[in-house]
Formats: structure tokens, sequence, C-alpha cells
């Protein structure tokens, strides 16, 4: 028996349901080859023209054309996704058959009652590994819902909350959850509504990471994190053996804060990527970097300091640790004064091929005589773990972030990941 066609059999029940016919849809599962594995982008933030956004009529359409389909991504980020249109995903997810293994749902209009019935959803399935929720306003609500589920889920990888109004209450709750759970490579709780000044949630962090071997990143930038806080966070980063990538951006740390973070460097053999943009750490915390960047052993690859009010003297000891130590690869500067000698310094650093111009955020140029900076739009990568549509997960160490627009990455089997390779 020939299988029906997807775009034809969704037009079919447009027709029946009589619901309008999204025409973005109809492209998409066009253009899709319905392969043994196969992925479907239905991001609602398209750059090149203005797609018509789904809306959650639109996912019961779609998840009934799914149904029985060997679909292993589904990218609906920037649509208009309800509670309503969770409901039916969450059918999608509890076929015995679904083979569905990354789920983007950003920036839609999901509130607690879809992060509840996600939760419910995933404490069953055993094939979704990853789930990106950030920018819709779950709540407290919702996101307890989800801690409950990761005390019973043992598949999912990755988890992203970024911006979706947790409380100190979902952050510590998350965070204890984490010590048992031997499953997530990755974590996003970034931008929560804290209002403590306590900073409780910082010693629940750091109490997980001093005891977790399993979590590879973890986002925790717009935390309203303080020098206390990180001094806090450091004491179990010192006993963490499997984190990679630590975000740190857009917080309150200074030169005292940063300090702490240089001793672990000295003594932590794993971390390789750190984000410390748009904190304050001066010339003092730029020199505690980089001595730490230079102490024997220090296996940091990227850094981040944008936006820190450093001058000369702090961004010269970093081009002088970049000269010590070529472990060190990637290096993002701009934000910060950027005066002659450092311009000078990073020319020769580039011109001599110790720093790649794709591996940094500014590009010498020349006037009158004078060396000058000029920022180049590169960053610092968004995500260290990634799963690719090869036979096995990785940890991805040289694959820049993927655009908003980017085609969802396709997920195969469920395995842990390989071991890490070096850069």
């Amino acid at each position: 028996m020939v299988r029906e066609n997807m775009s034809e059999l969704y037009e079919a029940l447009c027709e029946e349901h009589q619901i309008k016919i999204n025409q973005h849809i109809v492209e998409v599962l066009e253009k899709t080859a319905e392969t043994d594995c196969f992925a479907l982008n239905l991001s609602g933030n398209n750059r090149v023209r203005r797609v018509q956004r789904l809306s959650s009529e639109d996912l019961l359409l779609l998840s009934k054309c799914l149904r029985n389909r060997s679909v292993t991504g589904l990218d609906v980020k920037y649509n208009n996704i309800t509670d309503e249109g969770v409901g039916h995903l969450a059918e999608l997810l509890q076929e015995e058959s679904s083979a569905l293994r990354c789920l983007d749902l950003m920036f839609n209009d999901i509130l607690a009652d879809g992060a509840e019935i996600l939760s419910k959803s995933l404490q069953c399935n055993s094939t979704l590994l990853s789930l990106r929720l950030s920018g819709n306003k779950i709540g407290n609500r919702g996101a307890m819902h989800l801690a409950s589920m990761l005390q019973v889920n043992n598949t999912l990888r990755e988890l992203e909350l970024a911006d979706c109004d947790l409380f100190t209450q979902s952050v510590i709750a998350l965070t204890i959850v984490l010590k048992s759970n031997r499953t997530l490579r990755s974590v996003d709780i970034s931008r929560p509504l804290l209002f403590s000044h306590q900073e409780e949630w910082a010693v629940h962090c750091s109490e997980m990471l001093a005891v977790n071997g399993s979590l590879v990143e973890l986002h925790l930038g717009k935390m309203g994190m303080t020098d206390t806080g990180m001094e806090r966070l450091t004491e179990g980063l010192r006993l963490n053996r499997s984190l990679r990538f630590l975000d740190l951006r857009c917080n309150r740390v200074t030169r005292d804060g940063v300090k702490h973070l240089a001793e672990v460097l000295k003594q932590n053999p794993t971390l390789e990527i750190i984000d410390l943009s748009s904190n304050r750490i001066e010339d003092e915390g730029a020199a505690y970097l980089s001595e730490a960047i230079t102490w024997p052993g220090c296996t940091l690859k990227e850094l981040s300091v944008n936006s820190n009010n450093i001058r000369t003297e702090g961004l010269l000891s970093l081009t002088q640790a970049l000269k010590a130590n070529t472990t060190l690869t990637h290096i993002y500067i701009w934000g910060n004064h950027v005066e002659e000698p450092v311009c000078q310094a990073f020319r020769e650093l580039m011109s001599s091929g110790r720093l790649l111009p794709e591996q940094t955020d500014v590009s010498p140029y020349e006037v009158d005589g004078r060396v000058f900076l000029a920022e180049v739009f590169q960053n610092l990568r968004r995500h260290y773990y990634s799963t690719d549509s090869s036979e096995t997960e990785t940890c991805s160490v040289s694959n820049p972030a993927p655009s908003p627009d980017s085609t969802f990455p396709q997920l195969t089997e469920n395995q842990d990941p390989v071991p890490l390779q070096p850069c």
C-alpha cells in the first residue's frame, strides 16, 4: 500500500476539520523528503521572508500527519503555540512508535499548564533527547513539574529553560534533581526571576556540581550573580570533573569573583569554555585569568570577556597569556577599552598565526600609520553539547552555534556521548 504524501494528508485534514491551510506547513512538507529519519523546520522566525506562524490548531493537524512516521526533529520555535497545542504534541510523544528526539518550542505562548502536560508525557517517553522551552512563561509551577519529571525520566539530555520566569524555589528544585540525575548533559536556566539577595540558588548549584558527573554544559546567564555567589559556585566547581562549558554572561561578577574562578581553572582539568561577557572584571580580573591561563595543566580553549571594563593593562596581560599557552584558541574582547598598544598586540597575534581571524571578534587595520581594531560579528558559541546525524551523540567542539533559522539537527540513536576529543 502506497503511503499518503504528508502535504496531501495535511490538506485533506484541513478540509475535514474545516481549518484554514497554513501555506508555511504545506511548503515545508512538500520540500521534506520522508526517509527513515527526517526533521521538520517550521520555525516562525524566518529572516528571508515572512511566514505564517503556527497556531495550536495547526499543531493538531500536524501531529496527526506525523503519527507513525519517523520524524526525529521538530523545530516550531517563534510561533503562536499555546498550552492546547502542547497537548497535541504530547499525544505524539506518548505514541509507542514515536521517534522524536529533538523538540524546539522556544518563544511560544506556553504557560504552566503546558509545561505540566509536557512533563507528564515525558515521564513515560524514552526517545526525546532535547527539549527547548526558553522564552515561554511557564513560571515557578511549570518548572516544578519539569523538575518532578526529571526524577523519573532517564532519557532527556538537553533542557533549555532560559527566560521562563523561574523563581528561586524552582531553580533550587532543578539543581537538587541534578544531584541524582545522570542523564542530562546540557541545562540552561538563565534569566530567572530571583528576588532574594542571599543567592541561595548558588549554594545548591555548588553542591550539585560537587557530585554531578554527567553535566557537560551549564548556562547561568543573567542570574544577578555577585562575587559572593561566584565564591559559592566555585566551591563545587573545584570538585567537578565533567563540566566543559560554563556560561556566566550578564552577571555582576567583579575582579574578586573572577579571582575565585581563576583558582578553579588552575585545579580543574575539564573546563574548556567560559563566557564572562558583560560582567565587570576590569584589569585585575583579566590579570587573574591570564595567570590561570598560563598555569601548567590549564585546559581552557575558549574565553569571552566582552564588555568587562578592561583597559590596556588587562588586555595586554591576556595577549601575553595567549603567547604562553597554545591551548587557548578563541578569545573575544570587544566592548572593552581597546587602545593602540592592544591593537598592535592583537595584530601581532593574528599576523603570526597564533590567533586565527575566525576565532576572535576583532580585526586589525591601519590608518595613517596607526593600528586600530574593528569589530567582527563573531561570538563565543552558544552551545557545546549537541547531537548530530551520525550514529552516536557527540559533544561538539568545533561547530558554531546554529542560527535561529538553522535546520534543526536530526537525532538518531539514544546512546551516551562519545568521549570528548581535543581540538
